[in-house]
């Protein structure tokens, strides 16, 4: 599959970049599949890969209702980042971390990850002492965590107000260097062509009309291309998980779907080089290589499938944004687009078998989709191979919202739009 070298790159610059392969193939469907994944986006894709590459399973389905990675995948803002307090938490992003620092060699295609750092800013001594909390919590798990001084944060990230008469005076912050950010547009590309390589159908245009049942158990989709058939169907569809499943009957699930804006500013010249969140509100920034300030903060806080959002979220970002950075002022925003997040009762996701026979739920992502990516992918498969899970998504079931093992990292109780 090393079709990508500095070899080919030359021989193909030779022959007029006439001869590359087609990324992935464009196959009309087949009548059945061992396993249907519901979903092209990076968990769906991931999944379709892990399946071939660690299980062998090649008969699968990848079913996209528009054009590959047109949903959150291309639609967030890029970071990725293992900083969390809980122990099933911190292990699941800390394993999705180590793939991520190999993933552009395993599918020979530059993800660009970089892993410049994500630094968590404190404004008052209790938040700093919390986040001490929490990085030592990861440290403990082998996750890497150390507070920064407010003189460390200053050489780091120069421009940022540091003054004492500051709006939010900053006390210190908790950084994690191996995090960063990765290119959101090249995670799908590159998994869907290792996905095509290892046999793999990916059926673009082909939305999902309903679910075709013997008794409970599913045994396949009805599609906008026609019928499909599979032993497995795995859902992976974030936001519209919802919407899927009231196709196979199921009504009520523990998650609600709320729009996530993120905005992109004009070009400048590169000024951070970590990736910053506000402590005193909702709101996370970083520079892209092409040198667009990529930053976002909190829902719109209203239950949508919308693709975009309303103008009170966009006064609050750029009011914080301020708050951190005020020289920033004159900066103009070149666009904002909006993705729909798919908020679980706890904030953390669902990984599992069923709901139904037949059926594995891929969900509840909250705001931490894009970085779970590759592990995200990886449990997922796992499951639906040995119709079990792998003991990093054992304790992400439906059923916990039953049991009261909720896993409520962020300490906001049963509230989805708040996680």
């Amino acid at each position: 599959m090393a079709e990508y070298s500095a070899l080919s790159i030359l021989k193909n610059a030779l022959s007029g970049n006439r001869h590359w392969k087609p990324a992935w193939r464009k196959p009309d469907p087949k009548p059945s599949y061992d396993v249907i994944v519901i979903g092209g986006g990076g968990h769906g894709l991931s999944t379709a890969y892990y399946l071939a590459k660690e299980h062998g399973i090649t008969n699968v389905a990848v079913l996209e209702k528009g054009y590959l990675g047109s949903g959150n995948v291309g639609r967030n803002t890029t970071a990725v980042r293992s900083n969390y307090l809980l122990p099933e938490n911190i292990r699941f992003y800390e394993q999705s971390m180590k793939l991520w620092e190999n993933l552009s060699h395993d599918l020979n295609y530059n993800v660009m990850f970089s892993q410049r750092g994500v630094l968590n800013l404190a404004h008052t001594p209790a938040q700093l002492d919390d986040y001490a909390r929490r990085g030592n919590a990861m440290r403990h798990l082998d996750a890497d965590a150390e507070l920064m001084t407010p003189e460390q944060i200053a050489r780091l990230v120069p421009g940022i107000d540091m003054s004492r008469s500051a709006r939010f005076p900053i006390v210190g912050g908790l950084m994690q260097r191996r995090a960063g950010t990765a290119r959101h547009d090249a995670v799908a590309w590159g998994y869907a062509r290792g996905a095509d390589r290892r046999g793999v159908d990916i059926l673009e245009n082909c939305a999902v009309t309903g679910f075709l049942r013997e008794g409970d158990r599913v045994v396949g989709v009805a599609t906008t291309r026609g019928e499909i058939r599979a032993k497995k169907v795995a859902v992976a569809v974030a936001g519209s998980t919802g919407h899927v499943l009231r196709m196979a009957g199921i009504e009520r699930l523990p998650i609600e779907s709320h729009v996530l804006q993120a905005f992109v500013s004009e070009s400048l010249k590169p000024f951070l080089d970590t990736v910053v969140t506000f402590g005193m509100g909702h709101f996370y920034m970083g520079q892209s290589d092409k040198g667009g300030l990529v930053y976002g903060g909190d829902l719109d806080g209203y239950n949508s499938y919308a693709q975009r959002g309303g103008l009170p979220i966009v006064e609050e970002v750029m009011s914080e944004m301020l708050a951190l950075f005020p020289s920033l002022a004159p900066v103009r925003v070149l666009r904002s687009w909006g993705g729909v997040c798919d908020m679980s009762m706890d904030g953390s996701p669902i990984i599992t078998t069923g709901p139904l026979p037949g059926m594995y739920l891929n969900c509840g992502w909250c705001y931490g989709g894009f970085k779970a990516t590759p592990i995200s992918g990886w449990c997922f498969a796992w499951t639906i191979a040995k119709n079990a899970p792998h003991e990093l998504n054992a304790s992400f079931t439906l059923d916990r919202f039953h049991r009261g093992l909720v896993i409520d990292d962020k300490g906001q109780g049963a509230t989805p739009r708040l996680h």
